[in-house]
């Protein structure tokens, strides 16, 4: 029996020290995270098929400029022997007295070098290109999306570590406050639904630190998945990065960065130019297209015809006359195409007036309520110490202590979220600038 339990201890220190070890620590800074992210984000990877996407299409734009070579040939064989009227010089021989054919060979090459074709190979390379350069600004315009996202998951983390030190530290308390006053009751130094109330406390703040680890777990699982690491992994945040954004400029400042720097602005930007070629495009399909052509034909008829070097070299005009009766339909759809992008244009720039200046407030706001927090961290402390005093000396009962307790851990607690939000906040801002980057 004695040798069982001795196995039965060694294997649960295996499995413990087995999962200590599978629980990997990383410490991450902001900007790391950040990179990490923006390195195993999925939506990039599609973004990246769009530029691959984007760039084949500019590639069978620039292939209509180059020559066409077709080459064919065939083979026929004849089963039964055809009918062969060959007129020459207004004689003619029937098949009666005709060779006997049973196969036929055929081979044939046709060049063809586009010479004009109204300006819609021009058109269409060149707005092939607008589209690559817009797809890559989309690309860059997700990446700005993605830092902001990761570092708001940062931030959930933070706020979720910080609020579990702060509850541990006040139950470490809270415990010992309750150790005292058990003495004191079984002294005599204090009622029992006193001594109740102050359990009750200790029980409410073991709550509180459950939802906290609770929401902690859940924030860094989030973290693990948008960072691309294995799920086990408890990452530890730098509490640095809550001191960014110290100096806020005019909000006119921010508004002129978003101008210069949204990346949507400026892939809509390129969209349009390619609009715009797309409408000359439309219109060039009502000119004819020029080509120079050239060939070569050999057949052999065994027993009846052979034809080699048959060389031909000469210019094509091509023309679609139902043109001349049928509406433009891509034109119409190309001229839409340009409206829609002038009114989303608009609606763009008047949506990132309208991000920056709600950013801007928000982090003025939420500068300002570090601040308020804070006083109101100091209050509830020194309330607390007051009120602690009064307790130790007969004046305030054992409710106000224990209120008084609750109130400073709030207090505490809402100045570390606030200032956590006070980063995040300016975080925000430079993102709806387009200046949000890695460091």
């Amino acid at each position: 029996m004695k040798r069982i339990n001795n196995s039965v201890i060694a294997l649960s220190l295996f499995v413990g020290i087995a999962n200590a070890n599978a629980q990997e620590k990383k410490n991450l800074s902001l900007d790391e995270a950040v990179q990490l992210g923006i390195q195993n984000s999925k939506n990039l990877k599609i973004d990246a098929a769009k530029i691959e996407e984007a760039t084949a299409d500019l590639l069978e734009a620039k292939n209509r400029q180059l020559p066409e070579l077709k080459v064919s040939g065939s083979y026929m064989y004849l089963p039964i022997k055809p009918n062969v009227d060959i007129k020459l010089g207004g004689s003619a021989s029937g098949a009666a007295g005709g060779p006997e054919i049973h196969q036929v060979v055929y081979g044939s090459a046709n060049l063809s070098v586009p010479i004009y074709s109204g300006g819609r190979i021009k058109y269409g390379i060149q707005s092939a290109k607008y589209l690559v350069e817009a797809s890559k600004l989309s690309t860059e315009n997700d990446k700005t999306a993605i830092a902001y996202n990761v570092a708001q998951a940062y931030n959930n983390l933070f706020k979720a570590n910080q609020s579990i030190k702060v509850f541990e530290e006040n139950l470490n308390a809270s415990q010992k406050r309750d150790e005292t006053f058990l003495k004191m009751e079984n002294n005599g130094l204090i009622a029992r639904n006193d001594r109740l109330k102050a359990n009750l406390q200790t029980s409410n703040i073991e709550l509180q630190l459950l939802e906290a680890k609770n929401n902690y777990n859940i924030a860094n699982i989030n973290m693990d998945l948008l960072l691309g690491l294995p799920e086990t992994t408890e990452i530890e945040v730098d509490q640095n990065y809550i001191e960014e954004g110290s100096e806020v400029k005019p909000v006119d400042f921010y508004v002129n960065e978003a101008r210069e720097n949204r990346k949507d602005l400026q892939a809509l930007v390129q969209q349009r130019k390619a609009a715009e070629l797309g409408t000359k495009a439309a219109k060039a399909e009502n000119l004819p297209s020029i080509a120079f052509t050239g060939g070569y034909v050999a057949a052999d008829i065994p027993k009846f015809l052979t034809v080699y070097n048959a060389i031909n070299v000469g210019v094509g005009i091509s023309y679609n006359l139902s043109n001349i009766w049928k509406e433009n339909s891509s034109l119409r759809q190309s001229q839409a195409r340009e409206k829609q992008l002038a009114a989303t244009d608009e609606l763009l720039n008047d949506n990132i007036k309208l991000d920056v200046n709600r950013e801007y407030q928000n982090t003025d706001f939420s500068k300002k309520r570090i601040a308020v927090f804070e006083k109101s961290a100091e209050q509830a402390n020194e309330n607390f110490r007051i009120t602690k005093n009064k307790y130790d000396n007969g004046l305030a009962t054992m409710t106000e202590l224990l209120d008084a307790d609750a109130a400073q851990i709030a207090a505490n607690v809402g100045v570390i979220n606030a200032k956590a939000d006070a980063a995040l906040a300016y975080r925000k801002l430079l993102q709806t600038t387009g200046t949000l980057t890695i460091k």
